[in-house]
């Protein structure tokens, strides 16, 4: 990343020892002869030397990351979709010593179809928007420079019980079907999304349900906080108190300490959205959603704030592709399209009326069920 006023940055060590994790069935199926291609001979003339852990099946990296001796690698990379990134933040997560791992530098070279985090971090780093080999060569060059900084992580609960850490977003309705319908084309790559979009278009459906949150900044006529924080959950259960920090039993997951359990209602300084239909719900913490959508141009690696998004029930299928059309420049919002709303926020909470439609958290499905983060 390109040093921005007010950051701080690490520097990888020269030789650099780097374990790579990669998925080759990403993408269109070509992430190891790319890496191999395009990758490796940069990383050797930057002393990064590499191990390829090649995986072979779902949840083969959370396994590996989760019980890896982490103190032999400087760095973990993963060539892949965002979807493995996902298991190899939530193994390390899963971790007895999470908080010392999660120091660990984590690079993302872009393996799969979307490749939303790596093209945010391509924008972010002031290069020019591109897509495919030059995406890679870019985030290798990164890699190569050897400069990391912080990102944010939000920790999202269910309804029953699930705990897990996301890093780029959480969604509900238009976007997530056309993600999770378009998997049976990922070897057309970035292509799939465009088809995805068209046949969810011609289907288009409303999901109704309740959408609450906690602005990052106070919007006019909500009641101020409460100065007695709401009691934390911890591990999906709320706990009693919340203790200093600096406190907590060694090894316990950070406590949520926005959040109330999920069968209260929201603190009454949160806002209710009015609206009870949905076409599309969104919070990202990047700036990209894929490669050639850039969602929240606002969006920083280390914001603090989660940028939600949600349309509501009523849009025409036109202005609804049209939103998508101007997202690939970032001007969705110059539309004014009174069906779409932004807000940062700090935390929401969706409850679906139905558990109908399809959720997804760094584009992996889940199930539809109430979920807060």
């Amino acid at each position: 990343l390109s040093p921005c006023p007010g950051d701080s940055y690490g520097v990888l060590p020269r030789p650099c020892r780097a374990l790579v994790l990669l998925n080759p069935q990403s993408g269109a199926g070509r992430a190891l002869e790319d890496f191999q291609a395009v990758v490796q001979p940069m990383l050797a003339d930057a002393d990064i030397a590499t191990t390829v852990f090649v995986t072979e099946r779902p949840h083969h990296a959370h396994e590996r990351v989760r019980d890896e001796d982490l103190s032999q690698w400087d760095t973990l990379v993963v060539m892949a979709g965002d979807g493995l990134l996902y298991e190899v933040v939530n193994g390390l997560m899963e971790r007895p010593d999470w908080e010392d791992a999660m120091k660990k530098p984590l690079c993302i070279l872009p393996g799969g179809s979307g490749n939303a985090l790596a093209a945010s971090i391509n924008h972010y780093a002031g290069n020019d928007h591109v897509a495919k080999k030059k995406l890679l060569t870019n985030c290798a060059f990164i890699l190569c420079k050897g400069l990391h900084t912080q990102m944010d992580l939000v920790s999202l609960s269910t309804a029953s019980g699930k705990r897990f850490f996301s890093f780029l977003g959480f969604g509900w309705g238009f976007i997530s079907d056309v993600d999770i319908d378009s998997e049976k084309y990922r070897r057309l790559g970035n292509a799939r999304f465009t088809l995805g979009t068209l046949q969810c278009l011609a289907k288009l459906r409303v999901y109704p349900g309740r959408l609450s949150y906690l602005p990052a900044v106070p919007e006019p006529g909500t009641p101020p906080a409460s100065k007695d924080p709401p009691a934390p959950i911890t591990n999906g259960q709320a706990g009693r108190i919340l203790p200093p920090a600096g406190t907590e039993a060694a090894g316990a997951l950070p406590t949520d300490s926005l959040l109330v359990p999920l069968g209260q209602p929201v603190p009454a300084h949160w806002t209710v959205v009015p609206e009870e239909e949905f076409v599309s719900v969104y919070a990202i913490y990047q700036s990209h959603l894929g490669t050639n959508l850039l969602m929240a141009p606002e969006a920083r690696l280390h914001d603090g704030c989660m940028h939600l998004f949600y349309v509501k029930a009523g849009i025409s299928r036109v202005a609804l592709l049209k939103l998508f059309l101007a997202m690939a420049r970032g001007t969705h919002l110059d539309l004014n399209c009174p069906h779409l709303r932004y807000v940062p926020v700090r935390a929401f909470r969706l409850e679906p009326q139905t558990a109908a439609g399809i959720m997804t958290v760094d584009g992996e499905a889940l199930a539809c069920e109430p979920v807060q983060g």
